[in-house]
């Protein structure tokens, strides 16, 4: 059941990056939304922040490198949830609570990414699979 419980989990946390960097790479309002929000660069950056989502979201779900996803994740995360959803800077009520709402999710992915980097795949993994069958000569 473990094993299970893990798998699912990968799935899970794994599925809102996949998705999410599809979106960022294709996505020309998310260029101009962090625009807005003063991101230098953004038709570069937002591409990039991208690819590391849609990689290490990818890594996770597959279970190959997973703790080198995880970390692609929380480079990801971190500047993100600092710069886009800097709740503390604004003065209308709503957008408070819904940037507050984002912050904190976004601090809870981040909880789970620095448990897939430190524990890495589990087992169900391509990581376990290549170990397995790499000891066999």
């Amino acid at each position: 059941m473990e094993k299970i419980l893990l798998l699912t989990a990968r799935v899970f946390f794994s599925a809102i990056f996949i998705m999410a960097g599809y979106s960022h790479v294709m996505s020309n309002q998310l260029i101009t939304y962090a625009a807005s929000a003063g991101v230098p660069s953004p038709a570069l950056i937002v591409p990039m922040a991208g690819l590391l989502a849609f990689f290490g979201g990818m890594s996770i779900l597959l279970g190959y490198k997973a703790k080198w996803g995880a970390w692609f994740i929380v480079l990801f995360l971190v500047p993100v949830t600092l710069v886009m959803h800097s709740f503390w800077g604004a003065t209308d009520t709503q957008v408070v609570m819904m940037q507050m709402t984002m912050f904190q999710k976004n601090l809870s992915m981040l909880g789970g990414a620095l448990l897939f980097a430190h524990y890495g795949s589990g087992p169900y993994s391509l990581d376990t699979y290549i170990a397995h069958f790499g000891k066999r000569k």
